[in-house]
């Protein structure tokens, strides 16, 4: 029989904490795991769901219908669970649940499940996923999230045939969203570096609010004045800031540069690596640089998915955000909190170029009809005298 827990319920912005995921019950689990007799603290709500049988029943046994995508962790399977005990239910009854089960294969398995759940356990926002409960068996790691409707911000932007493209506006939200879920991580009480910001780890809920998921990788940031944290350099390539990739310094606006990247993403609809583009558009980030700034350059690289429907001054000062959170030097970066501030101004901008210019031009032939019949006006008035 597996260990399983339900986290805690809290408040969206306190920072609870949840027994297990403290350093003195994550040694027990070591410690147990090496004995082959896993046991653990119940955690602070006291409240321990079904074992890894019940989460096998609440995905129809794992069946591969009920699969929503797969990681480096391993599969995520939807689940139904009673909203009150989370003890699984039918299919479509009580709470759509998603069921992470590591890859036994996997040597990060441990590791990674251990990360989620010291920092979804400990933190709570609006923009994170939130953590329901978790289960270990022998070499089987589960973690169970709250089911997002819309999936993956990739599968937006990349799959073709299957989600709905997104909107200008959806974009801007999406990015927004993501941006308050890691400025909340920096501007805690431990910043958190969150390390593995991509767009399949952006979830999207039914009103397309972004979430951000998957913490196996994620680290406190550095302490007693330190400017950075040393660390075996992980993640994913095309994402990664060139300071992490070539030193293994870990800094807390290494995590704005791939903000920058999955933001280039969102305007080009193109992966920041692609070795199927043509030679020379391989890497996302060297192709479009000196483009983003020049209205004519920038017209060219934009998603043509968005069918011209943007702002052009709004997808310029986006361009220009790109290049700030792309700086080589992260001291030259904008913080987390200095990019929403960046992308509420420019989600403010109000104006399409296609209704604009329509606009313009009734405006203008307005304007002339105004003007000639005021002409008309002084001639007959003109002639009369």
């Amino acid at each position: 029989m597996g260990n399983c827990f339900a986290t805690q319920q809290v408040d969206p912005h306190s920072r609870s904490t949840v027994k297990p995921s403290s350093p003195e019950s994550t040694k027990k689990l070591k410690d147990s795991k090496q004995n082959g007799s896993p046991t653990a603290n119940k955690d602070s709500a006291g409240a321990e769901t079904k074992s890894k049988e019940g989460e096998a029943a609440a995905t129809r046994n794992f069946k591969p219908a009920t699969v929503l995508g797969e990681g480096g962790f391993g599969r995520v399977f939807k689940g139904w669970v009673d909203e009150q005990t989370f003890a699984p239910s039918k299919l479509g009854v009580g709470m759509a649940v998603a069921v992470k089960k590591s890859n036994p294969d996997s040597s990060q398995g441990l590791q990674e499940w251990q990360a989620e759940v010291k920092f979804l356990g400990k933190f709570s926002h609006p923009n994170l996923v939130k953590l329901l409960g978790y289960c270990w068996e022998e070499n089987q790691f589960l973690l169970v999230y709250e089911y997002m409707q819309k999936g993956s911000l990739e599968n937006h932007l990349f799959r073709s045939g299957g989600a709905e493209p997104l909107t200008w506006g959806t974009r801007l939200k999406i990015a927004k969203g993501a941006a308050q879920g890691l400025a909340f991580l920096h501007t805690s009480e431990k910043s958190v570096i969150y390390r593995d910001f991509k767009a399949s780890n952006i979830l999207l809920d039914g009103d397309y609010n972004a979430k951000l998921s998957d913490f196996g990788l994620a680290k406190f940031g550095p302490i007693d004045g330190n400017s950075h944290v040393t660390t075996r350099v992980m993640g994913t390539y095309g994402y990664a800031a060139p300071e992490y990739v070539a030193t293994g310094h870990l800094y807390v606006k290494s995590d704005v540069y791939g903000f920058g990247v999955v933001l280039l993403e969102m305007l080009t609809g193109r992966r920041a690596l692609d070795t199927n583009r043509p030679s020379g558009e391989h890497n996302l980030v060297e192709w479009t640089k000196y483009s983003l700034t020049e209205k004519r350059k920038l017209k060219r690289i934009m998603d043509p998915r968005l069918e011209q429907e943007y702002p052009i001054k709004a997808a310029l000062q986006t361009g220009v955000l790109i290049l700030k959170c792309l700086e080589s030097d992260p001291r030259n970066r904008p913080s987390m909190e200095e990019v929403l501030e960046t992308l509420q101004e420019i989600n403010a901008i109000n104006e399409n170029p296609k209704v604009s210019n329509k606009g313009s031009k009734s405006k203008s032939k307005a304007n002339n009809n105004q003007s000639y019949g005021r002409n008309t006006k002084d001639k007959q008035s003109s002639t009369a005298r």
